[in-house]
């Protein structure tokens, strides 16, 4: 078969549908944690300090191991690193079920950690490849749509279920449920090739290529001033909304809705983005517009009866903020430079933007404390949606990425 002939065949809607499948359902094993965790810590009797090192655990393992799951990818292929994270994801999972013990279950969170970023580093790589052309922004949309995705699913069902089933139940569950993908991944997913035990030396040479790239580093730090405003945000809108006197339930359900508006805006940013909307354009209203809608939900204190309007921009907050993931997946999948690996351009921007994962909630929470409440941590999203856009206009005056965006 030919060279031309194996990217027909790659080239098809069903595998990069299942690959974007694939990347929701790992990214489930991060969201099923938060909703479970009042009940888990109380079975288990640990700290809330401890809550918070299981909670931030798995972006640990994105922030450390972006670059080397890169390397694993280029040597054993990007679709076997997709497999090998769903099965760890599975063995994590299963025995986070059975976890009777407060530190094996931080070692079972260390293990899905693992099967995240090893999922969600070759996720890009192979919606690109296996795309056509002519869909591939809007394919890419909706790989940036899964963490939103999965922010609603997981925050919402595990909500509902542990109202009927013990959580280490639902751990058990949840692993049945990513050995689904698998069988699809090997059906419909072409295998891509492998540089194999001899190649690593090549490979890595590739990956320290890639990691020189300013342009990579560039786009990472802009993925990351996006990803510190918005995991701070969602991540504290449970706690949020308890100050309000809103019921868990009633707080959960709303941060899985903003969430899901998330999804719903990258969806529609990948849209935009295959219609010839200006990437540039994209980036700098997408972090303008974050900044007016979390200082509009936070620098007013809402009386009860006007609640809906903080609901509202903060709703706006994560739809209209779904453009900078989408348009920084699609340019990170060009992004390599000569000679470098595409997969070591997404897991080192991987490992940046975990890092705003990791740091927004602490940075929120801070300012939250020295001021008092929530009123002054506008700061922080405003302060990062500025740097965002500076990041932005830099990259886009020399050499830039996205001149060549749109496939047609």
């Amino acid at each position: 078969m030919t060279e031309a002939s194996q990217q027909v065949q790659q080239r098809s809607n069903i595998a990069w549908i299942i690959v974007v499948a694939s990347g929701l359902v790992a990214a489930l094993h991060i969201w099923k944690l938060a909703p479970a965790l009042p009940v888990i810590q109380e079975q288990l009797g640990f700290s809330l300090l401890f809550a918070g090192t299981l909670l931030g655990v798995v972006q640990v393992a994105g922030m450390l191991g972006g670059l080397a799951v890169s390397l694993l990818s280029e040597v054993i292929s990007q679709r076997r690193t997709l497999l090998l994270g769903l099965l760890l994801l599975i063995l994590g999972s299963a025995l986070g079920g059975g976890s009777r013990d407060a530190y094996l279950l931080l070692g079972t969170r260390i293990i899905e950690g693992a099967g995240v970023i090893m999922a969600t580093v070759v996720g890009p790589g192979l919606v690109r490849l296996h795309a056509p052309l002519k869909n591939l922004n809007m394919a890419v949309g909706w790989w940036a749509a899964y963490m939103g995705m999965a922010t609603f699913f997981g925050v919402f069902s595990t909500a509902l279920v542990l109202q009927h089933i013990s959580w280490s139940t639902w751990w058990w569950l949840l692993a049945v449920l990513t050995l689904l993908p698998i069988p699809l991944v090997l059906k419909f997913v072409a295998p891509d090739a492998p540089a194999g035990a001899a190649g690593m030396r090549e490979a890595a040479r590739r990956i320290g290529i890639t990691a020189k790239s300013g342009r990579v580093w560039t786009s990472g730090l802009i993925f990351g001033c996006y990803t510190v405003q918005w995991m701070a945000v969602v991540g504290f809108l449970p706690t949020i909304y308890e100050g309000f006197g809103l019921s868990p339930v009633t707080g959960g359900f709303i941060t899985a809705v903003v969430g899901g508006l998330n999804a719903v805006g990258a969806i529609i940013s990948g849209s935009l983005l295959h219609r010839g909307a200006n990437g540039r354009t994209m980036l700098l209203g997408g972090f303008v517009l974050m900044a007016v809608t979390s200082t509009l939900t936070f620098i007013i204190t809402y009386p009860p009866h006007f609640l809906w309007i903080q609901m509202v921009a903060v709703g706006m907050f994560s739809i209209c903020g779904a453009a900078i993931p989408t348009t920084m997946t699609r340019v990170a999948v060009d992004l390599a430079p000569a000679g470098g690996s595409a997969p070591a351009a997404m897991g080192l921007i991987q490992q940046i933007f975990n890092i705003g994962n990791f740091t927004g909630p602490m940075l929120l929470a801070g300012i939250a404390t020295l001021t008092g409440g929530w009123h002054s941590t506008w700061w922080i999203t405003c302060g990062f949606a500025l740097i965002g856009i500076l990041l932005t206009i830099g990259l886009s005056h020399r050499n830039s990425p996205f001149e060549s965006m749109n496939p047609h």
